[in-house]
């Protein structure tokens, strides 16, 4: 039995006379795999896959807000580093993502042994992936995995919500699709004490059980704030769990503080 991509392909291979720009169209709106496969079903489509035009595009739709096609004009910044093509830019450019996420992914790791991450480790993930500037569409290719941990997952969606300013409903929808979207996490937090009549009362521990789904549609906004803030003023510490947190220094002495 023909399969639907198989299917169309052949349909598409047949149209010898299809207008380039229709063909373009086509292309652009395909995933950077699929446009590949097109490549080595007929000559039409080989020589569109090895345009120029359709891997600007493509570099374009991917990293929108990558500096370098923000430059003037007048600029030389644009030329220089696509001087030997946009396919050249676009696959030394996904290399170098790839690199970036994967030294993320194993930072966080490496930080969540005991299935748990503090939130300077956790604010530090997403200021690595901000200076390598990813955009939304790499977050979902390497960070919402179903695969990659829940914590890592969390930096991704954060990253999305707080850096790259995608809108709510375009996460969730990246959430669903990668079938992560129900994934909990168990985020904890530590107060200092407010004063009363000039005695300080005892310490305040605070945590929420909330699904990544969620957090991106901001039904918790008390935990994005904590997240975003991290341990500065009043709040001692901030911790994300992937199940329920053991029993670390931190939460013993608040335990007996209390008591």
């Amino acid at each position: 039995m023909i399969s639907h991509s198989q299917a169309m392909k052949q349909s598409v291979c047949n149209q010898s006379s299809l207008p380039d720009d229709i063909a373009f169209k086509i292309a652009s709106l395909l995933q950077v795999s699929d446009v590949c496969a097109l490549g080595s079903c007929c000559r039409l489509w080989r020589e569109l896959w090895g345009s120029d035009s359709i891997w600007e595009f493509l570099a374009k739709e991917r990293w929108p807000s990558l500096t370098l096609f923000h430059a003037s004009s007048s600029s030389n910044v644009i030329s220089a580093p696509i001087s030997k093509g946009w396919k050249d830019f676009y696959i030394k450019r996904h290399k170098e993502v790839a690199g970036n996420a994967t030294a993320v992914a194993k930072f966080v790791e490496l930080c969540s042994q005991t299935e748990s991450l503090e939130v300077g480790d956790h604010l530090k993930a997403i200021e690595d992936l901000s200076t390598t500037q990813l955009g939304f569409k790499d977050v979902q290719m390497f960070l919402f995995k179903p695969k990659c941990s829940v914590l890592l997952n969390l930096v991704g969606l954060h990253y999305c919500i707080h850096w790259l300013g995608v809108p709510g409903e375009y996460v969730i929808e990246a959430l669903q699709s990668c079938k992560i979207s129900e994934r909990q996490v168990c985020v904890k937090w530590w107060k200092l004490g407010r004063w009363f009549y000039g005695f300080r009362m005892r310490d305040e521990s605070h945590s929420r059980w909330v699904s990544l789904a969620d957090l991106a549609m901001t039904k918790e906004p008390e935990v994005l704030v904590v997240l975003q803030r991290g341990a500065i003023h009043e709040v001692l510490r901030v911790q994300i769990s992937i199940a329920n947190p053991t029993c670390t220094p931190w939460s013993c002495q608040s335990t007996q503080t209390q008591n």
